[in-house]
């Protein structure tokens, strides 16, 4: 059937208009009105376990004991719990109608808040992820617009309900079409983050920006989607997409232009605040523990953020294929005991194990909180989110999703609490997680439809 909803080109093009990425600087400038000292930036990063917890040894009793008395499974974090926001009530994306595939939605809905297109099953077409939506917008300020990591290969071989086999074991999407590798080495982290030798006369780099100049965005974009049918409004997001894949990379050309040119005339770029705490020292390990792997990731993502290479991280834990904790006393299969059908043993399992990966983030986090930076941490000045997209493994059930949020994001989220009876689902916390780092969404953000304000100060 025709759309009654008529545009003629001139009247799209008059929509959307024109404008220069320049102005992009002006928000996005580090420095605030008579400060004498730069602000740190805000920097977001997001931790993933699979196959959910044991929400009994989750949950804070309630929001009165959640700083005295954490619960079993946040034991590792009470040293900085005053760090930490949890708010229950999170809904997953309903998975009707792929209720074959848990597994192969857990990971990839995570930070889409979206299903997959249900007519091209077998190839990704999804949604770009909140990563890098953030990277989108700031990634020209950094030398690596975002850092995807992985403790395994991103390899998983399964076909529930027809979906392509990259669902498993990606979070990250640039586009709806276009899943990001994560890296699973750390020594090719280090390298590629910091050029470190690979050999003789051998030095990793970052690959060439792409140089083609695009001045067209596209501001009038919102007013015109509302106007625009279903298929039309998927086109232009997809266009939105690319249109600020390539302001990235001017934005990124512009900046560097400007530090040159301060160059020339005597004009340094700023510097760190003399306060700072040093860049952490990375020390990759030898053996094959995985708490020590896990945390050399976690320095790795520690190490970006303190000298500002990024400003987005993802750390895919673990996925749902095969993964076995042997550090923990057992080598069951993480997927396997999952299904423990309420038998006590197989449940201490399970509960060993998300203690076990929770404490992971809390290295991480902690040692976050130990470096200084401007006034505060570097914690102070970060968003780093655990979870998982399950609630319970042994159900598969997605109604209440388990969160933990670390840090202060500038000041923006009011941490040391337990929201107990929130209301939202994934794309709302995500999408409030974007506000808090000043991060416009021109449409919404998966099935999101409002934003999480109990969360933000």
């Amino acid at each position: 059937m025709p759309s009654k909803h008529l545009l003629n080109r001139r009247t799209c093009l008059k929509g959307l208009g024109a404008t220069l990425a320049l102005p992009l600087f002006d928000s996005m400038s580090w420095a605030e009105p008579g400060a004498s000292v730069s602000k740190p930036p805000v920097r977001l990063g997001f931790m993933y376990m699979p196959h959910g917890v044991i929400m009994d040894q989750f949950w804070p009793k309630s929001p009165e004991s959640f700083l005295t008395a954490p619960p079993p499974a946040l034991e590792s974090l009470r040293p900085v719990i005053n760090y930490c926001l949890m708010v229950k009530g999170i809904s997953g994306v309903p998975i009707a109608p792929f209720n074959g595939a848990p597994h192969a939605l857990e990971l990839s809905t995570w930070l889409t808040a979206k299903l997959p297109n249900a007519s091209h099953r077998n190839r990704i077409d999804i949604g770009i992820s909140a990563d890098q939506i953030v990277a989108n917008h700031v990634g020209g300020f950094t030398a690596l617009p975002s850092l995807e990591l992985a403790t395994m290969p991103q390899t998983h071989k399964e076909n529930q309900e027809g979906l392509n086999e990259g669902y498993y074991s990606h979070c990250s999407f640039s586009s709806p079409t276009k899943a990001l590798p994560a890296e699973i080495n750390p020594r090719a982290v280090l390298n590629r983050l910091f050029g470190k030798p690979n050999g003789p006369n051998q030095t990793t780099q970052a690959a060439p920006l792409d140089r083609e100049m695009l001045d067209l965005v596209l501001d009038g974009a919102r007013d015109l989607r509302r106007r625009l049918p279903k298929l039309d409004q998927d086109k232009l997001d997809e266009y939105l997409d690319s249109v600020r894949f390539v302001e990235r990379r001017i934005a990124a050309i512009e900046h560097r232009q400007k530090e040159a040119a301060l160059a020339k005339v005597g004009v340094g770029p700023s510097k760190r605040d003399a306060k700072d705490s040093r860049p952490i020292e990375i020390r990759i390990p030898e053996g094959d523990k995985r708490s020590e792997y896990m945390q050399v990731m976690c320095d790795l993502n520690v190490l970006a953020f303190q000298t500002d290479t990024t400003r987005v991280s993802t750390y895919i834990g673990s996925t749902p294929n095969g993964v076995s904790y042997p550090e923990l006393g057992f080598r069951n299969e993480h997927h396997s005991v999952t299904h423990h059908n309420h038998e006590a043993e197989q449940v201490r399992k399970v509960a060993a194990i998300a203690a076990f990966n929770i404490a992971q983030f809390a290295y991480m986090v902690k040692k976050m909180s130990s470096l200084r930076e401007g006034d505060g941490t570097l914690l102070d000045n970060c968003i780093m989110m655990w979870g998982s997209g399950l609630e319970d493994g042994n159900k598969h059930s997605r109604e209440n999703l388990p969160f933990i949020i670390a840090g202060k994001g500038g000041g923006s989220i009011k941490t040391g609490r337990f929201l107990a009876d929130t209301t939202g689902n994934q794309g709302d916390l995500l999408s409030t997680l974007l506000a808090c780092m000043n991060v416009p969404l021109d449409r919404p953000l998966g099935i999101a439809t409002k934003q999480i304000n109990e969360m933000m100060k």
